[in-house]
C-alpha cells in the first residue's frame, strides 16, 4: 500500500517542483528592472539630422518653401515594453516615439517670406504626444503639439497636429499659429531618419 501511494506521492512532487520552477521564471520576468535602450549616436544617424522636412507656408495666398529640423532633447514613451527604459534623450528609435509617448522638442525652421536670409528663421519649442492609432503605431500614429515660437523678435504660441506612416519615417504636419504675421497655417511633410 506504501508502494502505492508513493508513486502517486512522486508524481505530485514532480508536478509540484515544475509548477514552483515557472513560477519563480514568470516572477523574473515580470520584475520591473528597466534595461537601457541599444541605441547609439553614429555618423551615418548624424548625417541623416541635417537632411531637413519641407514644408510649405501659405502667405498672402501664395506658397512658400520652408525647411523644418527637428531636434528631441527628452522623450518618455509610454507605449513600450516595460522591460526597456521609457526614457530617450536626442536619440529616438521609431517604436519609442510612434507606440505612444511624449516628447520635448526644439525645431529650427527656414521660411523663404523675406528677402534676406537671416530674417527668414523660425525657432519653435514645445511638447508633443504620439497616439498609436494602428499595429501600435507601426503603421500608423498620431501628434498633437503645442509649442512658443520666435520668428524676428515676434514671439506666440503655435498648436500642430499631425499623422504619420512607416513607423514614423513620413508624416504630414499641420501648424497653426493665429499671431503670426506672415502666415497662420504651415503644411510640412515631416521625414525622419531616427
Amino acid at each position: 500500500m506504501i508502494r502505492k501511494y508513493s508513486k502517486i506521492i512522486l508524481i505530485l512532487l514532480f508536478i509540484g517542483s515544475s509548477v514552483f520552477a515557472r513560477n519563480k521564471m514568470d516572477a523574473q520576468d515580470s520584475s520591473k528592472v528597466s534595461a537601457a535602450p541599444n541605441i547609439h549616436f553614429s555618423w551615418l544617424w548624424g548625417v541623416a539630422q541635417l537632411i531637413p522636412s519641407p514644408q510649405w507656408i501659405l502667405a498672402n495666398d501664395k506658397n512658400n518653401f520652408g525647411m523644418r529640423w527637428q531636434i528631441t532633447p527628452i522623450l518618455f514613451s509610454f507605449g513600450m515594453n516595460k522591460k526597456l527604459s521609457p526614457w530617450r534623450y536626442f536619440i529616438t528609435d521609431p517604436l519609442a516615439r510612434q507606440s505612444g509617448s511624449i516628447e520635448m522638442f526644439i525645431t529650427p525652421e527656414y521660411f523663404s517670406t523675406e528677402n534676406k536670409f537671416k530674417d527668414n528663421w523660425l525657432f519653435r519649442s514645445g511638447f508633443r504626444v504620439y497616439i498609436p492609432i494602428w499595429q501600435k503605431g507601426e503603421y500608423a500614429s498620431l501628434s498633437f503639439a503645442s509649442s512658443y515660437y520666435n520668428f524676428n523678435g515676434n514671439n506666440g504660441i503655435s498648436y500642430e497636429a499631425g499623422i504619420y506612416l512607416f513607423a514614423g519615417i513620413v508624416g504630414f504636419q499641420t501648424t497653426y499659429m493665429p499671431n503670426f504675421r506672415n502666415s497662420e497655417w504651415i503644411f510640412t511633410i515631416r521625414l525622419r531618419y531616427f
